[in-house]
């Protein structure tokens, strides 16, 4: 299985994220340093959920994200455009739905709150997947992007893209990952990837509002947050 291309042609994606399934979350907790649970708990705790509330837990992968989610007491659903990622979290009990960011199968406005956790930088049209959000979400309701961003301190930028991006990513895939090659895009995509003011440009653009994000480990990782006007 090879790495998919930037261009992030859909079905070429869906085959990468279908190929690196069946270690992707050993791979996150060893390239992140354990760093994901914690991301994932911070994602929850922005989101400000509450019992009995709907959660849509967009590129969910194999809904580990879905059950930090659904630990607050919200119903929370699963849904990613990989089938082979969804199948191999079935034991995670949370709903799972295979969707498409950019043509979601909900009706407007039936989520109370909806997330995307380092997925948004897959989607072909990152803009149209932003405003599907905004679709499926009630007014008043939430928007939490947890994604990679740009570090804000120069030395460690530095060091985060010329040592970690290009040099220690690709040599603990190659040890962890069921597809290393794929980790190569990773490496890309991050650093093709928007920072954090352009993000929240986008976000607004997108018709959310009240944007504001918080950068963790020194901005290379960022939680967008917004609210439905």
């Amino acid at each position: 299985m090879a790495r998919a291309d930037l261009d992030k042609d859909p079905d070429d994606v869906a085959a990468m994220f279908d190929g690196v399934a069946r270690r992707y979350d050993l791979t996150n907790t060893v390239l992140t340093g354990g760093q994901d649970r914690r991301w994932r708990s911070l994602t929850r705790e922005a989101l400000a959920l509450r019992p009995g509330e709907r959660v849509l837990d967009l590129a969910a992968g194999t809904a580990v994200s879905t059950v930090s989610l659904a630990r607050s007491g919200a119903w929370c659903v699963a849904a990613d455009f990989s089938l082979g990622m969804l199948c191999a979290g079935h034991k995670r009990a949370v709903p799972k739905v295979a969707a498409d960011a950019l043509h979601l199968p909900f009706r407007d406005g039936v989520f109370d709150a909806v997330t995307i956790s380092f997925g948004l930088r897959n989607v072909a049209d990152p803009d149209a997947a932003l405003a599907e959000l905004a679709r499926v979400t009630r007014p008043g309701g939430r928007l939490v992007v947890c994604e990679f961003g740009t570090p804000t301190w120069t030395p460690f930028r530095v060091a985060y893209h010329d040592v970690v991006l290009k040099h220690v990513l690709p040599a603990v895939a190659e040890r962890v990952s069921s597809n290393p090659e794929a980790y190569t895009y990773l490496a890309e995509s991050i650093r093709a990837w928007p920072a954090q003011p352009l993000l929240a440009t986008r976000i607004a653009a997108a018709g959310w509002a009240d944007v504001a994000w918080r950068d963790l480990t020194f901005g290379a990782v960022a939680l967008h947050r917004a609210r439905r006007p």
